[in-house]
């Protein structure tokens, strides 16, 4: 069958969704995307992968896709993060069977896409991102798709859009947002872009933004003519969000937590982020419950902890149904115990420079202040760093007197002041592993592991290239010339029943190895000359006779030595 393009394969394989769930790191997991599929959603994207992980790491493939592949969940676009055409189309090989799509994210603006070089700070790369496009577009089976931020420009953002197309993308989805727009300078998501993308290009295109209701999605479709509206927070907040109701919000965190057990996530972090994000406006009143959900271990706990908030909104549903005064609702729409979106603050007012207060609010707050007091003793800490604090009560806070590290040529993180090649940590077990060496200072053993590993090959090589039979040192272990082998060799008697002529042990029997056989005859069965329990001996009562030293020598008894147990010599 051939592969749907463009309007055709929204219509056909995407079943002209309109309601979209946005892909969220580590929160549109398997469970979340059955619980909001139920409640409105007609398609859902997975959580964004990092490509080049998903590529080498097996481990990483199961727990983040092939785990959560289920006939259930679609249609599904599988969303990555690239940098890299090749190592792209080979992470979009390994999925294109179990998805309809796979969407390149070049949209996420956090700050660990910007050391990562992915996300959307590379929408100034256009031939870059050109040729990952379109080589994904000619080598899967799936269509490609985008999801992008917009520039400030309204032209640069048509030409972007533009050129994505021309490459081959089949779906585009637009962030009415720029990369600078995240935390607390979000602010409002801007339509007039998404519109003007949506009259220049000839592919379905979905809107991102600023949707918080049904009604949020009806005016954005009829504002910009867009073919469908995607929800991220909003979704997070009330996942029947698409149905337009608020319902109470035990009804979803009990109905999630039913499917999360039935379809385990990888990690027990996606389940409790969901009840923060579901509870968020009860756990501002319930403190302490708040502080239990984050202790809790298990699944079945943080059901316990969704139930006791259950039963202290339906007390108080109960009290203000007999007339008794409840807290007051604030400036929530609704009751803090029914879904409802959370409201970001909005941003400072911009200067006429174009930035905003909080871009300098690491070096005006506060705290900031505080922590860079003159006697380099702060006097309010982050949360973070007072846990280090108690952790580690001497650690100095002074910036200042911090020791100063010379940074490794290579990237730039602090040298090895003993590496033996003058980089970091990183770079050095690098160098090491390629040129097979080792580094004291890093504690590197590349090259004494491989010398351990040759020696021991080589001995067991010799091992087993030894003649069966033969020691393959050529002595006895015992110190005797061995010339039959002690589990091999032929037996002439059977050592049970009668005298040997060969020792199963030493060789043969007519001579000790140390010089004399201790023994003298057969220990099991054959004569000693006396019964060594009987009358008196003339024979050491362990068989050899007492005139030469078991070592070999010749030895003379003294007058008083005794020969046998309470028996003097005669």
């Amino acid at each position: 069958m051939p592969k749907l393009q463009g309007l055709e394969f929204w219509r056909t394989t995407l079943r002209e969704a309109r309601y979209v769930v946005a892909p969220m790191v580590d929160q549109s997991e398997l469970a979340w995307r059955l619980l909001s599929r139920r409640h409105g959603a007609q398609l859902c994207y997975t959580p964004m992968l990092h490509a080049q992980v998903f590529v080498r790491d097996a481990n990483y493939r199961r727990d983040n896709f092939y785990s959560e592949v289920c006939a259930e969940d679609r249609p599904l676009i599988t969303q990555f993060c690239a940098n890299d055409p090749e190592v792209f189309l080979k992470a979009a090989l390994l999925v294109q069977d179990h998805c309809d799509a796979i969407d390149l994210n070049l949209g996420c603006p956090q700050m660990i896409a910007k050391r990562g070089h992915y996300g959307a700070f590379l929408q100034d790369e256009w031939d870059l991102l050109e040729k990952m496009v379109k080589l994904a577009h000619e080598k899967l089976s799936v269509p490609i798709t985008c999801k992008i931020r917009v520039f400030r420009d309204v032209e640069r953002t048509v030409g972007y859009a533009q050129m994505l197309e021309k490459a081959g993308c089949q779906l585009l989805t637009v962030h009415g947002r720029t990369k600078d727009q995240r935390g607390p300078l979000t602010g409002i998501a801007d339509w007039e872009h998404i519109k003007a993308v949506r009259k220049a290009v000839n592919i379905p295109v979905f809107a991102n933004g600023n949707i918080q209701h049904l009604s949020d999605v009806e005016r954005c479709i009829e504002e910009t003519g867009v073919h469908g509206v995607m929800s991220a927070e909003g979704n997070l907040h009330n996942p029947a969000l698409f149905e337009g109701s608020s319902p109470p919000v035990w009804e979803m965190a009990e109905e999630y937590l039913d499917v999360a057990k039935e379809h385990p996530p990888s990690t027990l972090s996606f389940v409790r982020a969901h009840l923060f994000k579901l509870w968020h406006h009860t756990l501002q009143i319930h403190q302490d419950l708040r502080e239990e959900l984050g202790k809790v271990k298990n699944i079945e706990g943080m059901t316990e902890v969704s139930r006791q908030l259950r039963l202290r909104c339906q007390e108080e549903i109960a009290r203000e149904k007999e007339g008794v005064a409840v807290r007051p609702q604030g400036d929530l729409p609704f009751p803090h115990w029914r879904c409802q979106p959370y409201v970001r603050p909005p941003p400072k007012e911009l200067d006429p420079n174009g930035k905003s207060e909080c871009s300098e609010v690491r070096l005006t707050s506060q705290k900031r202040a505080l922590e860079d007091s003159s006697d380099g003793t702060p006097e309010v800490l982050s949360k973070n760093k007072q846990k280090k604090q108690a952790r580690n009560p001497y650690k100095n806070w002074d910036p200042e007197s911090r020791p100063k590290y010379v940074m490794c040529d290579q990237c730039g993180h602090p040298k090895g002041k003993k590496c033996v090649f003058d980089v970091c940590r990183a770079c050095c077990k690098k160098k090491a592993y390629k040129d097979v060496a080792d580094c004291a200072g890093h504690d590197v053993r590349f090259k004494t592991k491989a010398d351990r590993r040759k020696a021991e090959e080589e001995e067991r090589e010799e091992r087993e290239g030894s003649p069966q039979g033969t020691d393959p040192h050529g002595t006895d272990p015992h110190g005797g010339p061995q010339e039959t082998d002690p589990q091999d060799g032929p037996q002439e008697t059977d050592p049970q029943d009668g005298p040997q002529e060969t020792d199963p042990q030493d060789g043969p029997q007519g001579t000790d190895p140390q010089g004399t056989d201790p023994h003298g005859t057969d220990p099991h069965d054959g004569p000693q000359g006396t019964d060594p329990h009987g009358g008196p001996q003339d024979t050491d009562p362990h068989g050899g006779p007492q005139d030469t030293d078991p070592h070999g020598g010749p030895q003379v008894l003294p007058e008083t030595q005794t020969t046998e147990r309470g028996r003097a010599a005669p």
